[in-house]
Parts: structure tokens; C-alpha cells; sequence
């Protein structure tokens, strides 16, 4: 019996053979999917902003010839890899899942907010300037009564997550409430509606969700922004400290903050990835560890969003974003992409902009759609110098109307020398 049984099977797996290897490479990508459990499940189904199977729950993926398979042991619930410029979605798991995005959402912060006020600007700050942080918020050190430039504001929020600088650019404008509003607009312009924005910075509210999808489209957007690019790819600077009094003299010291991003900045156990020039980490208690991150190799852009492993590690969301650039980097070419990054709705081919191109303070322009600038170079602390690449120019017509298509080039885009 035990050789019949035996023969059975061996007949049931040669039978099932040609099945397996005659299987469409999305299938294929499939069974390299996470095998772990989740505490939640995705739904069966979500969005199907940017192609039909960004809605479907699993790995989405279509190999070609000589594709790299994907790596095996990923666990996050979610996590997808872009074309920086061309929008396609090379692969993509539970992409538009709605959950918990942490701080990764204040790249839509500094999205919406980082064109408002010029770099040079001071503001005093006012206790209610820092009222309503949620309990164990990250903090960049800013105090009542001291003054700082935006450009110190902003390094805190990109470099140290910091709520309270978030807090004092929503006070600087019109309050909490009003940036939450102005966020959610912009959100909806981008076309990136898995998001409901409770709280500017981040922090777990009821209610507040984005995605995998809809964060990459905050990155994408950001970083046709200069100053974006600037904050988002440094290393290290120096920040404002508190002002002391000492035998009738008035001083003001500073103190050194680094940027939480470990693909950036490295970690005891983690190398800065090369090419590496931003985007945004996160990590709270509802949304577990969540990272966006967009790197340059050979002339190709990738953009990476990963939001919540399973595993543990401390710097697991770190490993897996850059095991899927590793894959994105050797797969470009070489698959079908299964979707695409959405353009802004007013960056749709014979649309027009929602608000007319005005000169900044210091003669930049800006509208309320980004423009090709150059990078400067800064706070890089001696760690990588940061250079500018030419990936592209969005072409416009005196009217404004964006006549990309579905490309969306990004502009003189940050990368950064391989580290000795």
C-alpha cells in the first residue's frame, strides 16, 4: 500500500509539473509572496487608481525574461516599486491597503505646506504654537520664546521627524485644523484618495490612513520640489539651541541633528544604500515602521514605499526597502509593469493648473504645480557630497498645461556618491 500511495503521488506531481512552469509570471511572483501571517488581513478589494491590479490583494508582479525573482522574505503588509519618472509600477504588494501611514505623512505635509513661506522667514515661537502634540511625539528640541527660520523648521521635521516643527509651520499657517484641510485637498489633487488626513504630522489618530500607493505619489510630487530635494537627502546640520544669558552677555549655541532615514544615514547595522537621496521614514505604535525612499542608479530613478514588516528588526523596514530597490534596479526592463503612478489631475495632458505661476521670495517660481529647479548643495555634514543629475525637464507651455503624457521627469534630482 505504502508503494502504491507512494507511486500515486509521484504521478500527481509530475502531473501538476507542466501546470506550475506553464503558470503566468504574476502567478509565479505570487508563491514568492510573504508566506507569514498578518494580525490583519487586506481587503478583498481596494483602489484600482493607476491599473486593475493595484486593487487586488497579493504580490503583483510580471516577470520577463532574465527578471531577478522577488525577494523571499519580505514581510511587510504592504510595499510597492516605482519608476520615479516614468510612473511605472514595477511590482506592488496590497498597494492601495489603507493603513496607518506614522510620519511618512509628512512628506504630504511638506508637500502642501514647504511652498508657503520662504526659507528665510522667522517666527517667534508661542506656547500655542506647540499645544495638541500627541504624548511621546518625536521632537526636534524647539523651545518657547525662540526664534527660528523656516529653513531651521523644516530641517527638523525631514532630519528629526519633528512634531513640534510640524506644529509651529501649522500655527505659522493658520492653525492645525486649517493645514489638515489643506492637506487633504492636495491629496485629492494628486489623485492619492486612500488617504484621510487627521493630524499634519503623523502621529496614530482615528481614522488616519494612506497607502503604500498614495504615499509614493507624495514622494513623487515632493521631490519636484527643490527645497524638498534639499531637506529630504541631508545628512546632517547644525539647529538653533537655546538662548542663555552669562555676565550680561546674550549667547545662542547649536546642537547637531541627523537624519532618522538609516538608508540614508546608515545605522550599526545598516549601510547607507548607494544612490540613496531621501524620502521619509515613520514608525508609531498603530502604524508599526513605514518608509518611502527614492534612489538613483545608473540613470534610472526608483521610488520604494514599505509600511509595516512583520518582522521586528529595528531596521527591518530599512532591509526590505532596499532588497526591493536591489530587485527594482535589476528587474527595469526586464518586466510588464502592473500599474502606473497617476499624474496630478491638473497635470492631466490639456488640463489646466489650478493656480497660476508667481515669482517666490527670492525670484524661484512657483505654482501651485512643481517646476524643474536646481539642488543646492548643503548639510551634508562631510558625509557624501550631494550632486545634481539632469533626469528630465517638464515641459510647459506658457499657459501652464503639463503636455507629459503620463511622464512626470524629475528635476536636477539629489543622489549622492557611493561612501568610502
Amino acid at each position: 500500500m505504502k508503494k502504491i500511495a507512494g507511486r500515486r503521488l509521484a504521478l500527481a506531481t509530475a502531473a501538476l509539473l507542466p501546470l506550475t512552469l506553464a503558470a503566468p509570471a504574476t502567478a509565479l511572483a505570487d508563491t514568492q509572496s510573504p508566506t507569514l501571517s498578518h494580525a490583519a488581513t487586506p481587503p478583498a478589494r481596494m483602489s484600482t487608481v493607476g491599473g486593475a491590479l493595484l486593487g487586488k490583494p497579493g504580490t503583483q508582479a510580471n516577470l520577463g525574461s532574465g527578471a531577478p525573482v522577488l525577494p523571499k522574505d519580505l514581510s511587510a503588509r504592504s510595499w510597492i516599486v516605482a519608476d520615479a519618472e516614468s510612473g511605472d509600477v514595477l511590482a506592488a504588494h496590497n498597494a492601495h491597503w489603507r493603513l496607518p501611514p506614522a510620519s511618512t505623512l509628512k512628506m504630504l505635509f511638506a508637500d502642501t505646506v514647504l511652498p508657503k513661506f520662504p526659507r528665510s522667514e522667522k517666527h517667534k515661537v508661542a506656547p500655542s504654537d506647540l499645544a495638541g502634540m500627541g504624548a511621546g511625539s518625536s521632537l526636534v528640541g524647539i523651545k518657547e520664546g525662540e526664534t527660528y527660520t523656516v529653513h531651521d523648521l523644516w530641517l527638523g521635521v525631514f532630519l528629526r521627524s519633528g512634531n513640534d516643527a510640524v506644529h509651529v509651520l501649522s500655527s505659522m499657517n493658520h492653525g492645525v485644523k486649517q493645514t489638515v484641510e489643506d492637506m487633504q485637498a492636495h491629496a485629492e489633487e494628486l489623485q492619492a484618495l486612500d488617504t484621510h488626513v487627521v493630524s499634519p504630522d503623523g502621529y496614530d489618530a482615528g481614522g488616519q490612513v494612506s497607502s503604500a500607493y498614495d504615499l509614493t505619489l507624495f514622494a513623487r510630487s515632493g521631490l519636484q520640489k527643490k527645497d524638498f530635494r534639499e531637506y529630504c537627502s541631508t545628512v546632517r546640520a547644525k539647529f538653533p539651541g537655546e538662548t542663555t544669558k552669562k555676565h550680561g552677555r546674550t549667547t545662542r549655541g547649536s546642537f547637531e541633528i541627523q537624519n532618522t532615514n538609516r538608508l540614508l544615514a546608515g545605522d550599526s547595522d545598516i549601510t547607507p544604500y548607494q544612490g540613496i537621496a531621501g524620502v521619509k521614514n515613520g514608525n508609531t505604535t498603530n502604524a508599526g515602521a513605514t518608509f518611502t525612499g527614492v534612489a538613483e542608479r545608473g540613470g534610472r530613478v526608483l521610488l520604494v514605499t514599505v509600511m509595516n514588516p512583520e518582522k521586528k528588526d529595528h531596521n527591518e523596514v530599512y532591509k526590505e526597502a532596499a532588497r526591493l530597490l536591489d530587485w527594482g534596479f535589476g528587474a527595469a526592463g526586464k518586466v510588464t509593469p502592473v500599474g502606473e503612478l497617476v499624474a496630478p489631475r491638473g497635470a492631466q495632458a490639456g488640463s489646466q493648473p489650478s493656480a497660476p505661476a508667481t515669482a517666490a521670495p527670492g525670484g524661484e517660481q512657483t505654482s501651485a504645480k512643481p517646476v524643474a529647479a536646481s539642488v543646492r548643495e548643503s548639510g551634508s555634514g562631510g558625509v557624501g557630497v550631494a550632486l545634481a543629475i539632469a533626469a528630465g525637464v517638464l515641459v510647459l507651455l506658457a499657459a501652464g498645461v503639463f503636455l507629459v503624457n503620463r511622464r512626470w521627469p524629475l528635476p536636477d534630482l539629489v543622489r549622492r556618491r557611493t561612501r568610502p
